[in-house]
């Protein structure tokens, strides 16, 4: 396989593993942490009316959405390593970067409250680079 490929397969393989990893962990903050958060917002297309309900929500709810995110990038940083060795925190800065953009863009399309931008820009990339660190200690014992 050629090493363009594997590059572009470990970062494909890592936004995965993040997505996945983000998707649980915010399945259980709108099921188990705070199920009238979630039946609140399903069903809710209206930017403003979603708006709305973001401006409502506990802090706490946030924070469990950033800890998903953080983990999520942690998980695909090191999924990405692993499957791409030879530069791995090249490719962690890369998925880093994808997923900040996704981030941004989930942002826009869901408004949190101000203050939940400035953690958006900064969780990722740290992640993503602490799974590769992690990734590559653990290949080189």
């Amino acid at each position: 396989m050629s090493q363009i490929v594997r590059s572009v397969l470990a970062v494909i393989a890592g936004f995965v593993a993040a997505s996945v990893v983000m998707v649980i962990v915010e399945s259980i903050n709108g099921h188990v942490l705070y199920p009238e958060l979630g039946k609140a917002a399903q069903g809710v297309t209206d930017k403003e009316a979603m708006r709305a309900l973001m401006a409502g929500a506990p802090v706490g709810a946030f924070l469990v959405v950033l800890i998903g995110w953080a983990l999520g990038s942690f998980v695909g940083g090191f999924v990405a390593a692993r499957i791409a060795p030879a530069s791995p925190l090249a490719h962690a800065l890369v998925l880093g970067g994808l997923l900040t953009l996704a981030g941004v863009a989930n942002n826009l399309l869901i408004p949190p409250p101000g203050w939940f931008w400035i953690p958006t820009l900064l969780v990722f990339l740290p992640g993503a680079c602490a799974g590769a660190s992690v990734a590559r200690v653990k290949s080189s014992a």
